[in-house]
């Protein structure tokens, strides 16, 4: 393992302030640092603009203009075009594991029976240096097969014959890489995490008959699709890689994304490999965006279900959108995890996947994810059952009038995906997101990104839902009472205490747990909204 550092690299080749471990020195060389400089210069200009088109667009939503269908790309949604045809190895996408980049994670996930790994620097992983560095490193390993890892009590794990083909998501536009410095201002973590694995890996994994492949966060907008097909064929042209050798699956998971769909998809037409629904984001971006409309306050998480009329219509949305263009739908997460030491709550936890992964399919999903290398098989069985084939695109084509907004026998409109479903709010879900929260920024601090909390796997987008419901201003619990800055103060001050006691003084965790207290307090009773609290927390990291 890496130490906890905080060396900074700066846009030349001098020597860094401290002496670089042979992880870093064998990720950051020369030429890869080099090629991150040139995606830098290239590119940021471009992206500090789209931040601040973000900004822009959301004090337009503060004021009362709600998104919808943009009238200038009509001609785009109503066109008849196609995405480039599918790889081979990414025909059959019908179980996928997520999951962050330590070595024992990668070799059970690409060991899972799972089609897809899905590599995550984002959401599941808490981005400290060493997380990321030592993440490159693996997945360097991992493709070259020579990744190895040995267990404190000394159980051994590499990886089998059969593996999954790896797909990586690298961090989100608004995020930074505060290690890395060019021109005295972070890099983008969005291209040093895209920059150093295409860097390192595009040909080696050309040569085995795959390809670089990946998964987008964040996207509001198709502006900041083009942006990433942009750095794909310089990446590509830079390295001597053919065009299209990329491909990228988008996750729809904000609520302004959802009105541009095909836009996105024609953006990265030569690169695409479809859209997923990003369900946990999604319903915190729908929060987010609407933050100063009261009418906009969600009920408990636990009522805020795919069979909610907004999510089931953005479902519906997707999966026409792909399947019109060519290319595949991917469904989302469910958070249930095994149960270890009680037979009968997991056979509940297991049904709930079954159920899950049932209603995908049958709308129309070529695929899902799972978070747990024991989830593969139950989401696989599902659709093994009910979609023989390698996916459903060609099923669902239906010549329709206006077919960028047709879902089976229904048009979708904006007032379809705006539709505030309603509910309690309850005491009881008041105390768990602030419990939730708590525990996960907890174990974010001390990174850790991905944590199983009451039987089910949170990482950042679930914990975001968790701080921005308790957030909203002016909501009342179902008893009347309306929910206090004090309240929420003594709530967690009384969770953090019993955590503390429960951690019984492990060496670094009050620390850790005093500044996840501070940071969920002040991300859940400020006046403004924080945008992510990744980046509200980022600077407490290593």
């Amino acid at each position: 393992m890496l130490p906890s550092m905080n060396t900074t690299f700066v846009e030349t080749n001098s020597v860094e302030s401290q002496s670089p471990t042979p992880t870093e020195t064998s990720v950051l060389t020369a030429d890869a640092r080099a090629f991150l400089l040139k995606l830098a210069a290239r590119f940021e200009p471009r992206r500090q603009e789209l931040l601040t088109r973000r900004r822009t667009v959301q004090q337009e939503i503060d004021h009362g203009k709600f998104p919808d269908f943009l009238p200038e790309t009509a001609g785009i949604r109503q066109g008849d075009w196609k995405v480039a045809a599918i790889p081979k190895d990414l025909c059959d996408r019908r179980g996928e594991i997520t999951g962050p980049v330590d070595r024992k994670m990668i070799i059970n996930a690409l060991n899972s029976g799972a089609s897809v790994f899905m590599a995550d620097f984002e959401d599941s992983n808490s981005p400290t240096w060493s997380n990321n560095i030592e993440g490159q490193q693996n997945l360097r390993d991992a493709i070259r097969g020579t990744i190895r890892y040995e267990s404190p009590e000394g159980k051994q794990y590499q990886l089998g014959s059969k593996l999954a083909t790896l797909m990586v998501r690298p961090r989100g536009w608004h995020l930074d890489e505060k290690h890395f410095l060019v021109e005295g201002k972070p890099i983008s973590a969005s291209l040093f995490d895209f920059g150093l694995f295409f860097f390192h890996n595009a040909a080696a994994l050309l040569g085995k008959r795959t390809g670089p492949y990946f998964y987008l966060p964040k996207l509001e907008n198709h502006l900041e699709a083009r942006l990433w097909n942009d750095v794909f064929c310089f990446a590509q042209d830079e390295l001597g890689i053919a065009r299209g050798s990329i491909r990228a699956t988008v996750l729809i998971e904000t609520i302004l994304a959802a009105f541009e769909m095909d836009e996105i998809l024609y953006e990265l037409r030569e690169h695409s490999a479809g859209l997923n629904c990003g369900r946990w984001d999604y319903i915190f971006s729908f929060i987010k965006k609407f933050r100063a409309h009261p009418k906009f306050v969600l009920p408990d998480r636990s009522l805020v279900t795919m069979e909610r009329h907004f999510l089931g219509s953005y479902v519906e949305l997707l999966i026409q959108t792909c399947h019109r263009r060519g290319i595949h739908a991917m469904g989302g997460m469910a958070a249930q995890i095994p149960i270890r030491n009680d037979a009968a709550a997991n056979e509940q936890a297991l049904e709930k996947v079954r159920r899950d992964k049932l209603r995908e399919v049958h709308a129309g999903h070529d695929g899902t994810w799972v978070a747990h290398p024991g989830l593969v098989p139950v989401a696989k069985e599902i659709f093994d059952k009910y979609m023989p084939e390698p996916n459903q695109i060609s099923l669902d084509r239906k010549s329709t009038e206006n077919k960028s907004t047709q879902c089976g026998s229904r048009m979708v409109q904006p007032k379809d995906l705006l539709d505030v479903p309603t509910g309690d709010i309850t005491e009881a879900g008041l105390r768990w997101n602030l419990d939730v929260g708590l525990q996960y920024l907890h174990s974010w601090l001390r990174g850790s990104g991905c944590v199983p909390i009451y039987n089910l796997m949170e990482d950042a987008a679930t914990a975001e839902i968790c701080r921005a419901q308790v957030w909203q201003h002016g909501a009342h619990l179902k008893d009347g009472r309306p929910v206090t800055e004090g309240m929420v103060k003594e709530i967690i001050h009384h969770r953090a205490a019993e955590l503390g006691a429960e951690a019984g003084g492990v060496s670094g965790s009050d620390e850790k747990l005093r500044q996840a207290a501070r940071v969920l307090e002040e991300l859940t009773t400020s006046r403004e909204f924080a945008e992510f609290l990744t980046l509200a927390s980022y600077d407490l990291l290593d």
